[in-house]
């Protein structure tokens, strides 16, 4: 299907390298008798099928916009994933072709998606937004420099220039408006100069001047000879007369097929026309809900006006459309003549870049995005309060006051396991969107984003705890040497990274955020309760939870590296074999060597990763 050829290109410093040119592959999308049904699992109707497409025909040729009106719930989005290749299964029926053929992966390759919801990361300026998706999307035959070439070519083929260094922005955060986000959402599928561009209400959220403008965008795309599909829902007059083909759904059903400037003059000849000037679109819109206008008056005949315009489509025109299809030539020149599109760099059978570049790419887009979520300016107040609050509790304590240091080390303990974990919970929920999206266009595996995410948030996550340390552990006056303080740290730095662990295993397991952070607060809870510090004379029946608790083998080693062996303490706290009940003597009077509490540590920081990589290889994309 595709045809690359391959050009000698002197390049500024004198050097000849292969450059990829791509022609932009005409196609021409039919699609015939598309079914799609779902089973309810509803009490009422459980196990029953709802038909969400039925008998759905229709095509569209280079150089055209094809635009699928109707009101919500009326299968558009439905088509358009259809249509692209994205919903599979015996549900779906009927047969999609392109030049054709059926879809195949070359074609789908060359078939661009953009969704209703603009998922974009908002720290990102609109060029970063866009490099790091051509370094991606494009294939490693490409040097970074020519990525970044055909990135910048895609903002100015989109009138984004004016607009490349503002940040993406969203609710909370002021950044570009809405018409440039939707068109950076466009410009992720450019990037591989697709045939085929297939649009989910592109104008929705936009005003009127906004959404003509976006659709003057995609006219002009058009022209170079790409086939353009979209899911529209409420046009402007100006935004309808756009449109080459149209094509009404009504609750699943096709109430017309042809071109658009036809769909009024074809209504008036079946008895349906407004009784006075309207907007083509509403007028289409209101009979698609089965409403019309007569003498004036609005009257609601949902079931007969559907009926009848379901009938009348099939006895006048469905068979016309499907006789169109069946005869209708593969491909189409493009409106303004040329038999192609020639775009240095868009478009490559190579589905995405080699691992490793995967890998360092979202590792420097995910430092980057999320070095602003680390150090919030809130999340480092909360930090050095908390720091400063101790070290002025325990300050200057005494060595012989281990009933205070015990606490102040438990303290210590609790808090750098409850707020990692607690942070990490949001970390895949979040991304969730962002990663369906760019998994689904094949930009990188499972492992690269997956390493990345978690190696990228560990310089984040442990500076803070770092620096609560350093600043605690004087102001208290621990232990007065440096090789103590050293220990306590790494101590602390492991710790920390086994709570962040928990936190993205229950964050991927479950995939609500807030679900999985009132999980994480019932395991912190049972953990801190088990911990040894509150409870000794833990219940056997209960006793084994304790070595399920990372936080009870962070404070046994914080109480070994201040106080040694367990002579020292049992001395300091009173303690002998006759009084080991008294606080603190019977958790320290079980002995484990610290080789077992750090091999546990590591064990857990591997094992809960694992199992957060497992849980995440279960989403579709």
């Amino acid at each position: 299907m595709t045809r690359n050829e391959e050009e000698h290109t002197t390049t500024p410093n004198g050097r000849l390298e292969s450059v990829i040119i791509s022609s932009c592959y005409p196609i021409t999308l039919k699609f015939i008798d598309v079914c799609y049904s779902v089973k309810l699992e509803t009490k009422i109707s459980k196990g029953e099928d709802k038909h969400i497409l039925s008998g759905i025909t229709g095509m569209v040729s280079p150089g055209e916009i094809l635009a699928v009106l109707g009101p919500s719930g009326s299968g558009k989005s439905t088509l358009l994933n259809a249509l692209s290749g994205r919903l599979k299964g015996d549900s779906l029926t009927g047969t999609i072709l392109a030049n054709g053929r059926k879809l195949t992966k070359p074609i789908l390759r060359r078939t661009g998606f953009v969704t209703q919801d603009d998922i974009l990361y908002p720290q990102l300026t609109v060029k970063e937004t866009l490099i790091y998706c051509s370094l991606l999307r494009l294939p490693s035959t490409l040097s970074k420099q020519e990525k970044t070439a055909v990135a910048e070519s895609v903002i100015l083929e989109l009138g984004l220039g004016n607009c490349e260094n503002t940040i993406i922005g969203n609710s909370f955060i002021r950044g570009v408006s809405g018409g440039e986000r939707k068109r950076v959402s466009i410009g992720h599928e450019m990037l591989v100069n697709p045939s085929l561009l297939i649009l989910d209400e592109p104008t929705s959220g936009l005003d009127s001047t906004a959404a003509h403008r976006l659709m003057l965008t995609l006219d002009s795309l058009a022209r170079k000879g790409k086939t353009i599909v979209t899911a529209i829902h409420q046009p402007s007059s100006r935004v309808y007369q756009m449109f080459h083909s149209l094509l009404v759904l009504s609750e699943g059903r096709c109430l017309y097929f042809g071109k658009g400037p036809d769909a009024m003059s074809y209504f008036k000849s079946v008895g349906f026309s407004p009784s006075f000037p309207v907007n083509p679109a509403d007028f289409l819109l209101d009979l698609a809900n089965g409403v019309c206008d007569f003498d004036d008056q609005y009257e609601e005949v949902k079931p007969n006006i559907k009926h009848s315009l379901l009938s009348l489509y099939n006895n006048l025109l469905a068979p016309k459309v499907r006789l169109t299809c069946m005869d209708a030539t593969t491909t189409k020149a493009p409106r303004d003549g040329e038999r192609s599109i020639k775009d240095n760099n868009r478009c490559s059978t190579s589905n995405c870049s080699n691992w490793f570049n995967q890998f360092t790419v979202l590792l420097r887009r995910g430092l980057q995005v999320r070095k602003h979520e680390s150090f919030n300016p809130l999340r480092v107040f909360h930090v050095v309060v908390a720091s400063m609050l101790a070290g002025f509790m325990w300050w200057h304590s005494d060595f012989r006051d281990v009933q205070d240091r015990l606490g102040l080390l438990f303290f210590v303990s609790i808090f750098w396991g409850v707020l990692p974990s607690i942070n990490s919970v949001f970390a895949f929920p979040q991304d969730r969107a962002m990663f369906i999206k760019e998994r689904a266009s094949g930009m990188y595996t499972l492992s690269s984003y997956f390493l990345a995410r978690i190696i990228g948030d560990l310089p984040m996550e442990l500076i803070l705890p770092a620096i609560f340390i350093s600043a605690t552990y004087w102001m208290a006056w621990l232990k007065p040497e440096l090789g103590a303080f050293l220990l306590t740290l790494c101590v602390l730095l492991g710790n920390v990274v086994v709570a962040q662990g928990l936190g993205l295993v229950l964050g991927a397991a479950i995939m609500d955020a807030k679900q999985a952070s009132t999980m994480t607060t019932v395991a912190m809870l049972v953990f801190v309760l088990t911990g040894g510090y509150y409870v000794q004379n833990v219940p056997s029946f209960l006793g084994w939870i304790k070595y399920t608790s990372f936080t009870y083998y962070c404070y046994r080693l914080l109480v070994t590296v201040q106080y040694g062996d367990k002579g020292v303490l049992w001395s300091l706290l009173g303690c002998s074999h006759h009084h080991g009940s008294k606080a603190g003597c019977r958790f320290f009077e079980e002995q484990i060597h610290s080789g077992v509490c750090i091999a546990a540590l590591v064990f857990m920081s591997v094992g809960y990763r694992l199992l957060a990589y497992m849980a995440l290889r279960r989403i579709k994309t």
